[in-house]
């Protein structure tokens, strides 16, 4: 009767943790949202700084990742290879990389072909870090020429669709 009475609260406290996950905040900001304007400096010599309210009337992707984070680069590869062919939908990468140097082989090696990848070197502790409330799961957003959100988290394959879709 004792191991009983153990087991009924293992499984009383199981459950409780496995509901509190469930309900934990992903963090960042929500459909419906206007995307905050920010500005970014180039890696690139030459290149000038990038801002996001340039972009207005545009569909844009903001996918931000890190390079210590496998999760978000997969996912950061995909979404790029999804938009290669898309005249439609601009994606902006920023990554949160402390190193430049990381930063680029990272992008050499996972082949991402976009002229706006940027780093922000101050990583976590970066106002855009924060204006975005990212925590520690990177994410990406789909804004609508507004800069509203219209999707946030999309997989490769549903953006693939709604590329086709808005056409």
């Amino acid at each position: 009767m004792k191991h009983v009475k153990w087991i009924f609260v293992v499984l009383l406290i199981c459950s409780l943790t496995a509901f509190v996950e469930k309900d934990k905040p992903t963090g960042g900001l929500s459909e419906g949202d206007v995307a905050p304007d920010f500005k970014i400096e180039s890696t690139s010599d030459g290149q000038p700084a990038f801002k996001l309210g340039n972009l207005k009337g545009k569909y844009v992707l903001l996918s931000f990742w890190a390079s210590y984070d496998a999760q978000s680069r997969m996912q950061n590869v995909s979404l790029s290879n999804a938009l290669r062919s898309s005249h439609n939908v601009e994606m902006v990468s920023i990554s949160f990389d402390e190193y430049q140097s990381i930063f680029k082989e990272t992008v050499r090696k996972d082949q991402i072909v976009t002229p706006t990848c940027f780093v922000e070197t101050e990583g976590e502790d970066s106002g855009l870090f924060k204006k975005y409330r990212l925590n520690r799961g990177f994410t990406n957003y789909l804004l609508d020429g507004n800069g509203v959100i219209i999707a946030k988290n999309i997989s490769a394959a549903d953006l693939s669709a709604y590329v086709k879709e808005v056409g």
